[in-house]
């Protein structure tokens, strides 16, 4: 529901100058780590049961990662970002993400109509924030102060059956949360797709051999959706400096072919069917970002509580470069931030009027067309549109 699409559509060209320039890295030990080939080929059905699906539960080692197959997909909670009024959103998100294996809360998106000019933080204001932009804010403010508040009840009102009226962002200190906004899509593979994304996301945060997480400790934010990223060392502050480490997971099936793929990356430069986990870089669009504890924390601190510098999208990725200071600031927050590139999730582009499509988006004369096929970048076996065939338990369908 966000501004994701609109900053899309800027262009490639403008939006790498722009992610040069504003993101600064957090910058963590160097070791190189040897390339990663996933024991996860093809999932086709068989005797001992599919590799996806709410049956599905991993068979990874150590065994712990496979807890990224649990029903919150190895975090606390996941949450979806969404205005109450599109329950088609809702309803098309509820269905795939159960078929998927997994559950949803929504936290309801704020229009930024609702936002008092006194609630804007230090350095904005509505004149350099507009609605769209103001609302997407404070929605995922919402979502990330929902986990990071422990359960208080003194003074909070009965009701008349004398239990708590507790408001939904006062509810629970999580250890983790996923956030995503209300019109993603991921490959029907995705459990498999997160116990490499685990090991990878372990190796890089230096995590022992019994973390908290299956993702590992030390880490504050895991963009796991977005427009596009690059690799830190493309940053011009970064020239010179040693290579990033980087985890890579090779001959992955769920990648699209390289005539297919989009972001910023040279995808080409590198063999087919590669993802990375790796240091975050620059990274366009909140489509979906995991949280810790201490992450979330850090977030409501450098997004609201201190000010807020951009837009919601660009104001994260300046908290993943060092906690929105200059590098090597040691008053910064010091963000550790970790990006999976392709990511595995995306905006998805339903079937129907196109007009539709976005909350905050005038596609103007196009408003009315007719999209015949609901599609998602850089995702194999969308989930959205092959929820027939998993209803039906038939074959899977891929976009490329």
């Amino acid at each position: 529901m966000a501004q994701t699409l609109r900053m899309r559509q800027i262009g490639l060209g403008i939006a790498t100058f722009v992610v040069a320039i504003i993101f600064i890295l957090w910058s963590p030990r160097r070791r190189e780590y040897q390339p990663y080939s996933p024991s996860i080929s093809t999932p086709v059905p068989a005797s001992s049961g599919r590799s996806f699906g709410p049956d599905y539960h991993g068979q990874s080692s150590p065994a712990d990662i496979n807890r990224v197959t649990n029903s919150t997909l190895g975090f606390s909670k996941i949450f979806v970002i969404g205005l109450p009024e599109r329950t088609d959103k809702r309803d098309a998100m509820t269905l795939t993400s159960s078929l998927t294996g997994f559950n949803l809360e929504f936290i309801d998106g704020v229009k930024g109509e609702a936002v008092p000019d006194k609630a804007i933080p230090f350095g904005k204001n509505r004149d350099n924030l507009p609605n769209t932009y103001l609302g997407s804010w404070r929605s995922h403010m919402n979502a990330v102060r929902r986990q990071v508040l422990s359960p208080q009840f003194n003074g909070l009102p009965k009701n008349d059956a004398g239990q708590w009226r507790i408001p939904p962002i006062v509810e629970e200190d999580l250890e983790s949360a996923l956030i995503m906004e209300d019109d993603m899509d991921w490959d029907v593979r995705l459990q498999s797709q997160l116990e490499t994304v685990a090991k990878g996301t372990r190796a890089l945060s230096g995590s022992g051999s019994t973390p908290n997480s299956p993702y590992g400790d030390g880490w504050d934010l895991l963009w796991l959706g977005h427009c596009g990223e690059i690799f830190p060392e493309q940053l011009p502050e970064n020239e010179g400096e040693p290579l990033y480490s980087k985890f890579f997971i090779n001959n992955d099936k769920t990648v699209p072919p390289l005539d297919k793929i989009t972001g910023l990356v040279d995808f080409k430069s590198h063999p087919e069917f590669t993802r990375w986990v790796h240091v975050t870089g620059a990274p366009i669009c909140s489509f979906a970002y995991a949280l810790t504890r201490r992450g979330a924390q850090k977030v409501l601190f450098d997004l609201s509580v201190d000010r807020l510098d951009a837009n919601f999208d660009n104001a994260l990725g300046t908290f993943c470069r060092n906690g929105g200071s200059r590098k090597g600031d040691p008053t910064g927050l010091h963000a550790k931030c970790l990006t999976v590139t392709p990511p595995v999730f995306f905006h998805h582009r339903p079937k129907g009027l196109i007009g539709s499509e976005s909350d905050i988006v005038d596609h103007g004369d196009e408003s009315q067309n007719i999209r015949e096929k609901g599609t998602s970048e850089n995702i194999m076996w969308s989930a959205r549109n092959n929820i027939r065939n998993m209803l039906m338990n038939t074959k899977m369908e891929s976009q490329f």
